[in-house]
């Protein structure tokens, strides 16, 4: 670890430049501490899951490149989750998918799932200080084609609402065990990859399914419905687009997952936080790096990721923001992946704790419109990232780039052996 005593120093100089304009430097770090990021545990495994029937990646899903090292079977996933999470700063939870239940070496299909087969990460969760968050699974199975919950064909469709009923039943009794609700993301890769001339049938379709997966009512788990624009191999129409998953969700007082790679690039997610805040209980997002298309690449202290917690922090919403990650890089470092997106994300939400935005609301307020974008370019060099070694230092985990050399140590020493 870094000299904690030049730490300290710079910290101390920088309490003093945020004070200057209006900003209590030690309230952002109280307010920082409480956040929680979802950690999503397929980056860890390239998206494979414990089935025993595992199957090719498919509903748009795929994860590239081949780094050696990636976790083979739930103790190595546990263990490469826990010493991500040792270089984290703060106390997060872990989202799983439904593919990843304790199967115990047997066949169990997806509309089969119990709680019993989640018990053992309930257990080790708890043990380790993290809640969990649930996912169900409609993609990489037989029987997922293009459509799942509006596929016109009874059995199909009806097998994936009883996976996605069984996939709450699991959140709730995840939520009563750890006495947290366990948020329960619904995503499906439904759409076509050329034109449809059955858009109204199959949206309806959908409307339906959800109906009656969301029919049975739950005190411990929170729903959450997650569109897209497009997926690979489903380009030309997806069912669950962001203006279905909206009206739905305005009406049936469900949260909406935004997913920062699941929107045309030119489009600004954070400008929807305010909107959905509005009409929606909560809002659910998945933070990612789209490059061209939804690539999933690992998050970085980018415009993007900056404006989005900024608006949340503008918008007094933390209480109403639940932030997942869910991206998945199979060409570097799966333990590095986690860390760096998982430090960025927090470093841009600590930077948007430490915006001076009262004085901000008041130039704008006195139509001081200058005056407000010169603080708005002012703030960008503020000593934010003294606080950040702070924050890393109380928290006891490696300060700046340390932990570089502590991944490369767990590489050479673990994961390279797999």
């Amino acid at each position: 670890m870094k000299n904690e005593q030049v730490i300290k120093a710079a910290y101390e100089m920088a309490v003093d430049r945020y004070a200057a304009v209006g900003v209590d430097a030690n309230k952002a770090l109280e307010d920082l501490q409480k956040i929680s990021l979802s950690l999503h545990c397929w980056q860890a495994d390239d998206v494979s899951g414990f089935e025993v029937a595992e199957g090719e990646l498919s509903g748009g899903i795929q994860a590239t490149g081949n780094h050696p090292g990636k976790a083979r079977n739930i103790e190595e996933l546990r263990q490469d989750i826990l010493k991500a999470a040792s270089y984290i700063p703060g106390s997060h939870r872990l989202s799983l998918h439904a593919i990843y239940g304790d199967f115990e070496g047997k066949f169990v299909d997806r509309d089969k799932i119990e709680p019993r087969h989640f018990e053992s990460w309930m257990q080790w969760a708890k043990e380790n200080g993290m809640k969990l968050d649930f996912n169900s699974t409609s993609f990489s199975h037989p029987k997922s084609g293009s459509l799942t919950l509006a596929n016109p064909d009874d059995e199909i469709r009806n097998f994936w609402i009883e996976h996605t009923k069984r996939s709450r039943a699991i959140a709730e009794e995840m939520g009563k065990y750890q006495g947290s609700p366990c948020i329960m993301n619904l995503w499906v890769h439904d759409g076509s990859k050329d034109q449809t001339v059955n858009r109204l049938l199959y949206r309806q379709l959908l409307k339906n399914s959800l109906d009656e997966i969301f029919a049975t009512k739950y005190e411990n788990m929170k729903d959450c419905i997650e569109a897209k624009l497009f997926g690979i191999g489903l380009e030309s129409y997806t069912v669950g687009s962001y203006d279905f998953y909206l009206g739905y969700g305005a009406k049936n007082n469900k949260i909406v997952t935004l997913d920062t790679g699941h929107f045309h690039l030119t489009e600004s997610v954070a400008d929807k936080i305010s909107s959905l805040l509005l009409y929606t209980p909560e809002i659910m997002l998945h933070v990612s790096r789209p490059i061209r298309w939804d690539s999933d690449h690992v998050t970085t202290m980018n415009d993007d990721t900056l404006d989005l917690a900024k608006e949340i922090i503008r918008s007094n919403a933390l209480d109403r923001v639940n932030i997942g990650l869910d991206y998945f890089d199979a060409s570097i470092n799966r333990i590095g992946a986690y860390v760096v997106g998982s430090r960025a994300t927090q470093k841009c939400f600590l930077q948007a704790l430490l915006e001076p935005t009262a004085q901000l609301r008041e130039y704008e307020a006195n139509n001081q419109l200058f005056e407000r974008l010169a603080l708005l370019e002012e703030a960008k060099s503020l000593p934010w990232n003294a606080v950040w070694d702070m924050f890393c230092l109380k928290n006891n985990v490696p300060v700046g780039e340390d932990y570089i050399g502590e991944i490369q140590k767990y590489e050479a020493e673990v994961t390279s052996k797999r």
